[in-house]
């Protein structure tokens, strides 16, 4: 069973950078498609960066393309979202999930895919 712990949220301003972390235990991080989504209350939960197992397919949400990167750690089994050029509407909880799914990519978006472990979240408040 994988288990996921998001670490890295808090209190950025307008503008400023934060990086989330997500650390995997249980099986090896590149055995999984890992994911960030994040959450408003009242809102439906929105896919912000996905990977694939190998690597080779990333996905980002419009609203966050060139401002926010996915990147792994395989050695250290750590997932992360560097977040930069904050805005106000990037505040949310954020999750790390991660899927077994070897399926075909819905659209070519990895975000698509189910996912069935996720971390408890993390949350970032983007105000000034």
């Amino acid at each position: 069973q994988l288990q996921l712990v998001e670490s890295g949220g808090g209190l950025a301003q307008p503008g400023g950078s934060l990086r989330l972390s997500c650390v995997a235990s249980g099986l090896p991080l590149n055995y999984y498609a890992i994911g960030w989504f994040r959450q408003v209350p009242g809102k439906e939960r929105e896919g912000v960066s996905c990977v694939s197992s190998s690597g080779g397919i990333t996905s980002y949400a419009d609203s966050v393309k060139g401002r926010f990167t996915i990147s792994r750690d395989i050695a250290n089994n750590t997932a992360y979202l560097q977040m930069s050029s904050l805005k106000s509407e990037d505040t949310a909880v954020y999750y790390c999930a991660a899927s077994r799914y070897n399926g075909l990519v819905p659209r070519g978006n990895i975000c698509l895919i189910p996912f069935d472990s996720w971390g408890q979240g993390t949350r970032v408040i983007v105000s000034s």
